[in-house]
């Protein structure tokens, strides 16, 4: 129980800003600043951002085949989206992270072209797309910043393609998420892994076992500490070394 009270502790909670200043994960608030707006100014282009939520645990945001008309930044918790193929299997796609923005890959079909839903409580932002767009032709740091969000989207679906070992890509996935919580100011020695095993073995094209057994032997081997979903990193160089055939830097 002490355990579980701790990692409530690290798990990122945004705050809601004020009427001038952004969300403290908001996804564009980057992007917009740089372009010399702030909030009042969004509000007199008409830019409507709704929070949504919270969704519980279990509870779906959107579905596949849902007709797209926003995208949404996650402010808190985590969201997971996936496909169901033919045969009834289910197919992890992503995990998303505070300060990160589903339905990208939306845009093109004007349908969401998979299932996305929440891990623990979420919280979210959700922005018109249309408008987006539209502000995004007077502000060329967001259009830019919306293409690297599509960039990075389509990066991290491709990540794990290639024949890396079991090793590899269960170090990239740590390596990876605990780059995503440094990049949103939290810690990334120390942080909680939300997902099922199930879902992570999924997600890495593994058998459960086999994620269970790798993370044995990093723990066997000094590399991190995990108890239920929290970890700590023990031994960051080794493990970003392992990783590095995947992530490539």
């Amino acid at each position: 129980m002490r355990t579980e009270g701790r990692a409530r502790k690290r798990l990122p909670v945004t705050d809601d800003g004020d009427p001038l200043t952004f969300c403290s994960t908001c996804a564009f608030s980057s992007a917009c600043l740089a372009e010399g707006f702030d909030k009042s100014q969004l509000s007199e282009l008409h830019v409507l951002v709704l929070h949504v939520g919270p969704f519980a645990r279990g509870e779906h945001i959107f579905r596949e085949g849902d007709p797209f008309n926003s995208i949404a930044a996650v402010r808190a918790g985590t969201v997971k989206t996936y496909v169901v193929d033919s045969r009834g299997r289910e197919q992890v796609q992503g995990f998303f992270l505070p300060g990160e923005v589903i339905g990208l890959n939306a845009i093109h079909g004007a349908r969401y072209p998979a299932n996305a839903i929440a891990l623990d409580t979420v919280t979210l932002c959700r922005f018109s797309f249309p408008q987006m767009s539209l502000l995004a032709t007077r502000m060329p740091g967001l259009q830019q910043h919306l293409f690297r969000l599509l960039s990075h989207d389509i990066g991290k679906a491709s990540l794990l393609s290639g024949d890396f070992t079991a090793d590899e890509r269960m170090a990239a996935f740590i390596i990876a998420f605990s780059r995503r919580y440094e990049a949103r100011g939290y810690s990334g020695s120390h942080f909680n892994l939300t997902m099922a095993r199930t879902d992570i073995a999924n997600y890495l094209r593994l058998a459960s076992e086999t994620v269970s057994r790798v993370l044995r032997r990093f723990q066997d081997e000094g590399l991190l500490r995990i108890e239920r979903r929290e970890v700590q990193l023990l031994d960051r160089i080794r493990l970003e070394q392992l990783a590095s055939a995947v992530l490539r830097h």
